[in-house]
C-alpha cells in the first residue's frame, strides 16, 4: 500500500493506534468522575511545556508530559480542597498555561506559528521518530495503569466515600487518574492536537455506552472505536489532505450519532424481552398464590 511505503505515516499510524487505545482507556474513568472536560484544562496546561521545550531545545513531549503532570495535580489538589472561589483558580490555570505556551514558543529561536498549530490540532508530517518513542512509552503506561488497577480505579469513580470505606487509598487514585490523564493528553497531542484531545476521550465512552451495560464491555467497545476512528481519520486526512484531529474527532462523533440512533430499538427489544419474561414467571404461579401476592402487611 502507498501508505505504508512512506516513513512519516508509518510513524503516524503507530501514533494513532496507541491515541486511539488510550484515549477512551482513561477516558472512561473521567466520564465515571464527571470531569469530561478535565482533559481540555490539562491541553491548555500542556501548551507551556511545549513552549517551554522549544524555548529549552529540548523535547516538546517530554516537556509538555511533565507540565501536564504537574497541573493535572494541581487541578486535582484544588479539586479535592478548593472552595467557592475553586472555579476560578482553575480557569487561571487553563488560560495562563495557553498564554504561556503561546508566549515562550514565539520566545524560542526554532519555534514559530506553525510548530504551535501543529500542536493545537495534530500534524501527521512532523510525528518524528523520537516523538513515536516517548509516546510508545507514555502509552504503556497509561495501558497499565488503566487495565492494571481498573477495579480500584472504578470504585474510586464510581463512589468516593464507598471506596474510601473499603480500605482504599482514594487521595493516591485520584492523583493517579490525574496524572494519567495528563500523561494521555500528551500522547494525543501529535495526532489529535491539544485542543481536541479531550474529544477523543469522551465520545468514544459516550458511544460506547449508548448500547453497553456493564463496564467491562463499555470499556473494551471504547478502546475499539477509538482505535477505529484514529486509523480512519488518520489514513482519510493523508489521502485527503484534511487535518487530522478534526477528522478524527468528526468521526468519533459520527459513530456516536449512529449508535444512538440503534440504542433506541435495542431498548425497546430489551423491555419487551423483560416483560415478556416477567408474563412467564406469572403464569407459572398458581391462581391461589397470585392472589396472595397481593395483600398488604
Amino acid at each position: 500500500m502507498e501508505i505504508l511505503q512512506t516513513e512519516f505515516m508509518q510513524r503516524a499510524l503507530i501514533a494513532a493506534v496507541l491515541v486511539g487505545i488510550t484515549a477512551p482507556a482513561i477516558g472512561i474513568y473521567l466520564v465515571q468522575r464527571r470531569q469530561a472536560l478535565m482533559g481540555d484544562g490539562i491541553g491548555h496546561i500542556a501548551m507551556t511545556g511545549v513552549g517551554l521545550g522549544f524555548l529549552l531545545n529540548s523535547s516538546p513531549v517530554w516537556m509538555a508530559t511533565l507540565i501536564s503532570v504537574v497541573g493535572a495535580v494541581t487541578m486535582e489538589l484544588i479539586r479535592a480542597y478548593g472552595k467557592t472561589r475553586g472555579d476560578i483558580a482553575l480557569a487561571m490555570l487553563f488560560y495562563g498555561g495557553m498564554a504561556g505556551g503561546v508566549l515562550l514558543i514565539n520566545l524560542s529561536d526554532t519555534g514559530s506559528n506553525a510548530n504551535l498549530s501543529s500542536y493545537l490540532f495534530g500534524s501527521l508530517s512532523t510525528v518524528s521518530d523520537s516523538d513515536v518513542t516517548a509516546i510508545c512509552l507514555l502509552a504503556a503506561f497509561v495501558v497499565l495503569v488503566t487495565v492494571g488497577l481498573r477495579k480500584q480505579l472504578f470504585a474510586v469513580s464510581q463512589d468516593e466515600e464507598f471506596a474510601r470505606v473499603t480500605g482504599l487509598p482514594v487521595r493516591a487514585l485520584n492523583l493517579l487518574i490525574a496524572v494519567t490523564a495528563a500523561v494521555t493528553v500528551t500522547v494525543a497531542m501529535r495526532v489529535v492536537g491539544l485542543l481536541l484531545v479531550s474529544a477523543l476521550m469522551v465520545v468514544p465512552v459516550a458511544a460506547a455506552q449508548q448500547i453497553t451495560r456493564s463496564f467491562k464491555v463499555t470499556f473494551i467497545l471504547s478502546v475499539v472505536i477509538g482505535t477505529a476512528v484514529t486509523l480512519s481519520g488518520t489514513v482519510t486526512s493523508y489521502y485527503q489532505d484534511v487535518p487530522p484531529g478534526a477528522t478524527i474527532v468528526l468521526m468519533a462523533i459520527g459513530v456516536f450519532v449512529v449508535l444512538t440512533a440503534l440504542a433506541t430499538p435495542l431498548a425497546r427489544r430489551r423491555a419487551r424481552a423483560v416483560t415478556a419474561a416477567d408474563a412467564t414467571c406469572t403464569a407459572d404461579v398458581p391462581e391461589a398464590r397470585r392472589a396472595s401476592d397481593g395483600a398488604t402487611v
